[in-house]
């Protein structure tokens, strides 16, 4: 297992110079946004070339949620998704992370009462799933599921949710990307989930109970990473987390070297 990160506000604007801190950091992959990718792609293959350091996934970067309210939306996310894809492969990174929706509704706080009935709900991801699932195999990439947690969104909140879409809908290539967070809420054990849905996870976000650096709060990184050993994962664990202390980047490096550790 290797450990990259998303982008935070101390690292460096300028492509090629974000690539070498990352790889002076001790990063070895980065999870670049997806717009910032499509509009920079010789930038980016540069970067690679030049540090070594690969663009493993693209999280974010379209205008549409995959189950989307409104359909104009949907179909424009979808649209930007699949030229995502596209760079993705031109760059040799393995796909996109996709939540059902972030931040568009959740049972857990008013008004409660979803515009979309539950079988409306299943049918619009379903479809959205159904069209990436094709654009992925035309790229050689992977549609990334992501559950998140009952205050985010209402439809995808634990890994076995997001199984029963790839499963329904003989989805080849989708997996789950599994987030030590949303898990922390939603999952009784954390590890047990990753047991059982070891078939399907083909990414992890990694931050601390909290929402912060890993090392900041409560979760046993250690346990789960041995649980991913034993079943023989292989992928990126990827640092998607807030940052709580007075030096953000001494705070953020301290993670990386927290997570090190726990690997061994």
């Amino acid at each position: 297992m290797k450990i990259g990160t998303q982008n935070q506000a101390f690292f460096p604007d300028n492509i090629i110079d974000k690539f070498q801190y990352l790889k002076k950091a001790g990063f070895e992959g980065f999870e670049i946004d997806g717009k910032l990718l499509v509009d920079n792609i010789d930038e980016v293959k540069e970067a690679i070339a030049e540090t070594g350091i690969p663009v493993t996934t693209a999280c974010g970067g379209y205008s549409g949620w995959i189950g989307d309210f409104i359909e104009e939306r949907r179909l424009n996310g979808l649209a930007d998704i699949k030229q995502i894809l596209k760079a993705l492969e031109g760059v040799g990174g393995k796909g996109i992370v996709v939540p059902a929706a972030w931040g568009m509704f959740t049972y857990r706080l008013p008004p409660m009462v979803s515009p979309r009935s539950g079988q409306g709900d299943r049918k619009a991801v379903s479809e959205s799933l159904i069209y990436l699932n094709e654009a992925a195999e035309e790229t050689g990439t992977s549609i990334f599921l992501e559950p998140l947690n009952r205050y985010q969104d209402h439809m995808i909140n634990t890994l076995a949710d997001a199984r029963s879409y790839i499963e329904e809908n003989e989805l080849k290539n989708v997996k789950i990307i599994a987030d030590f967070y949303h898990m922390n809420i939603e999952e009784d054990d954390i590890s047990k989930a990753l047991h059982e849905n070891r078939d399907l996870i083909g990414h992890i976000h990694l931050a601390d109970n909290h929402r912060y650096q890993p090392g900041s709060g409560s979760l046993d990184f250690k346990k789960h990473f041995n649980q991913l050993k034993q079943d023989g994962y292989e992928g990126f664990l990827t640092l998607e987390c807030r940052i709580r202390g007075n030096n953000p980047e001494a705070e953020y490096l301290k993670a990386l070297r927290h997570l090190q550790e726990s690997l061994i």
